[in-house]
């Protein structure tokens, strides 16, 4: 049952990221939430019904101001691994030292799970001992624990309209034949989920009574390896799908993916927006031979999601990709 209570004031922490803005448009258009986007940079004034402020999550002062008058909180701050714990930490103090009790709709990640293999549920050990990212996620779901009203969202593979980088790059690689077939290399489960089913699940979280403390696995129930997400991504975007071969891969990220991050990371020193090619990383190919698969059953549960089916998601993407002003350069 989700709870019809008043209009109620969700601080959106990250406003200004691809979830967090799509959130953010989400609440301004419901008849129950009034959202306050708060992000690191400075931010519009409003955005429909919202109000926008900019503030730096790490704070714990300028966040218990910034709680004053809020009933519920979504973090979707995705920065560096210290900034992710920093800002959890400074939100999970000045909560528990608030009077009103927000409820935090925690954005986590499947990474959580770290290298477990096969099907995991909720109820799997949380491992972190993939990176540095995974390991900050752990750690902010331990922080939670000590503050009770933290539900806890642990989505796969986040694509759609506007995603930069699993719509953006992945169909900017595919177009200019750097992706595409790689056999073997890329077996592993692709734990995808639209950007709107994720913020839908945000919005359930928010309403739900009784799921304090829990957590939720947010993935297509049947989601396809890697590599068939790629063909069927080319094939949306009408491109050819060519055979990518291990030695050309290897080429493309230990020869040719090196000298382009230093370039991109050049760029962003200096303020400048990177115009070259990105490069492909090794992290990819690994991901791409991941065999866990999220286990969804308490979110279709509890929640009662229903997911937005592949192909439609990949035609949204699709359209959005070659319907840009400004194609993300592969």
């Amino acid at each position: 049952m989700i709870l019809n209570a008043v209009r109620q004031r969700v601080l959106v922490l990250g406003a200004s990221g691809f979830i967090g803005k799509r959130l953010v448009s989400a609440l301004a258009g419901s008849d129950w939430a009034v959202p306050v986007a708060a992000g690191f940079r400075t931010m519009p004034g409003a955005v429909g019904t919202a109000t926008a402020i900019r503030l730096d999550a790490r704070d714990s002062a300028a966040m218990q101001r910034a709680l004053t008058g809020i009933d519920s909180v979504v973090n979707c701050v995705a920065r560096d691994a210290s900034t992710i714990v920093e800002s959890a930490r400074a939100l999970f103090t000045a909560c528990a030292a608030s009077s009103a009790a927000p409820r935090v709709v925690h954005l986590s990640t499947m990474m959580v799970y770290g290298t477990a293999a096969g099907v995991v549920d909720e109820e799997a050990p949380l491992r972190g001992d993939y990176d540095a990212y995974s390991a900050a996620k752990v750690e902010v779901e331990r922080l939670a624990r000590n503050y009770c009203n933290v539900v806890h969202l642990r989505p796969g593979i986040v694509y759609g309209p506007e995603s930069p980088l699993w719509t953006g790059r992945i169909g900017g690689w595919l177009r200019a034949h750097r992706l595409g077939d790689l056999g073997s290399s890329a077996l592993g489960c692709c734990n995808l989920v639209h950007v709107d089913d994720v913020v839908e699940a945000i919005l359930r979280a928010l309403r739900m009574p009784g799921i304090e403390g829990e957590a939720f696995n947010l993935s297509l129930p049947m989601p396809p390896s890697w590599n068939e997400y790629f063909r069927q991504f080319a094939a949306a975007l009408g491109t050819p799908f060519v055979p990518i071969s291990r030695s050309r891969l290897r080429a493309e990220l230990y020869l040719l993916a090196p000298p382009l991050k230093v370039a991109e990371i050049f760029a962003g020193t200096l303020h400048l927006k990177y115009r070259g090619p990105y490069p492909l990383r090794p992290w990819l190919l690994r991901l791409c031979n991941h065999s866990l698969r999220l286990d969804v059953a308490k979110a279709e549960r509890v929640l009662g999601m229903r997911w937005i089916a592949l192909d439609e998601g990949l035609r949204q993407s699709a359209k959005w990709l070659l319907s840009a002003g400004e194609i993300p350069n592969p």
